[in-house]
Order: C-alpha cells, then structure tokens, then sequence
C-alpha cells in the first residue's frame, strides 16, 4: 500500500509505525507541511496518516497550509481512505467531520491509564487492545465525537480519547512515541510542562523504558487491524 502522512512541526514523525510499514514493504511518502511541500494525489494514496502538533485546530492566522490540509482530509473521508489521525491528527479529523475541538479542562502530559469503551471492545479495528492500557500523552485540547462515530476510549483526564469513524481512528494520545521522540516533545514543548494533576515531569516521563516497549506493541496491534480491513475493503 502507499501509506503517506502529513507532519505539522519536524520533532512528531512516525516513531514506531515507520518499522512497521517498512517490515512489510508498504511504501512511504510524505509531507512536511511546516515546510511548505505540496500535498499528494488523492491517486496515489491508500493510507493516510496524520501527525501531532503543537499548534490548534483553528490556528490557521499562523500557518495557512491548516486550511489545505483540511480540505484534504476532508477529500480522503469521502472517498473512504484509511485514515489514522494522532494528537493534533485527531482533532483535525474530528474538526473536518463537524465535531468541536476546544480545551480540554486540564493539560495531560506523560503517562496515564487509558480506557476503551464497552463499543470500542466490539470493534474489529481495535480487536486484541487490552481493555486498559497506559498510554503516552501529550494534549491540551480535546474532541467532541462527530456525528455518525463511535467513542472508543477515555481516560480520567479526558473523556474523549479515541474515536473510529467508518475507516478512519482518531486517537488523542500517543501509541507511536519512542524514547527519541518523547525526550524530543521534553526539548521542543518544554513550556507546556506546568504544574497540573496530569502533568509529570520529563524525568518521570523517560524514567521506565519498557513502557515505550509496551506501547509500541499495541500500536502495531492497532496497525494490523486496520491494514486487514483496509485490504478486505
């Protein structure tokens, strides 16, 4: 399949999906919107994936390319292309299908317990996720569900964490992030770290490898699943 992503600033790229697609010869392209690069043919794509981002939803005062982007994810959901939108990648999917995007009541930083919904443990595309898992999180925003979606998972900070809509999945929190990729968010976000009930310090976000091990596993889980369904379609 070609699988191509969209990356909002140079510090959030594919972390451990990039192993994954190359292990089974998908091939992968991108763009760097902050960059200025063009966006594909709606012809030469069977996957999107759409990246985080410090940046919000309705930002696009500060970076223009939001609205192109935009109306690109909104040209994949109609012609019903696999889409995976992470962090900020999800909320734009939610923006694009209706949904709100606005703060979340607090900013949830490191790692948390994470939840999948009674409907979401029925759902092919996230067969073999654990009931509860902790994931890695890194948001100050939040989604409400569009219409004709399911919410798939929560979290005590955040109601919404995930939602699956047709082909498309948007997670708020972070499966993907390797070790390189928090200490890089630590560097380049440093000033989100306040003080907050659902904040931890860098420290105690790299302080236990194996979580990214852990978390890694599922997102591949995660990939599969949708790569099935995607071939199956």
């Amino acid at each position: 399949m070609n699988v191509h992503y969209l990356m909002h600033v140079p510090f959030e790229g594919l972390g451990s999906m990039e192993s994954w697609f190359v292990a089974r010869g998908h091939t992968l392209s991108r763009t760097r919107l902050f960059a200025g690069e063009s966006l594909p043919s709606m012809e030469a794509l069977d996957w999107l994936i759409v990246m985080g981002g410090p940046m919000g939803v309705d930002d696009e005062h500060r970076f223009p390319w939001l609205g192109r982007e935009k109306a690109f994810i909104e040209q994949t959901l109609q012609r019903d292309i696999p889409v995976l939108g992470i962090c900020l990648g999800a909320q734009l999917l939610a923006h694009v299908l209706g949904a709100a995007v606005t703060r979340n009541r607090e900013r949830e930083i490191g790692w948390f317990p994470t939840r999948l919904t009674e409907q979401g443990r029925d759902l092919p595309v996230l067969a073999g996720l654990p009931g509860e898992f902790t994931a890695f999180h890194w948001h100050g925003d939040r989604f409400d569900i569009p219409a004709g979606a399911i919410r798939v998972a929560a979290s005590e900070a955040c109601d919404n964490q995930a939602f699956v809509y047709r082909r498309a999945v948007g997670l708020q929190f972070h499966l993907e992030t390797q070790p390189s990729n928090a200490m890089d968010l630590c560097a380049h976000c440093r000033d989100e770290l306040v003080s907050g009930p659902h904040v931890q310090t860098a420290q105690t976000m790299l302080q236990e490898p194996g979580r990214f091990t852990a978390i890694q596993a599922l997102m591949h889980r995660l990939l599969e699943n949708m790569a099935a369904l995607a071939e199956r379609a």
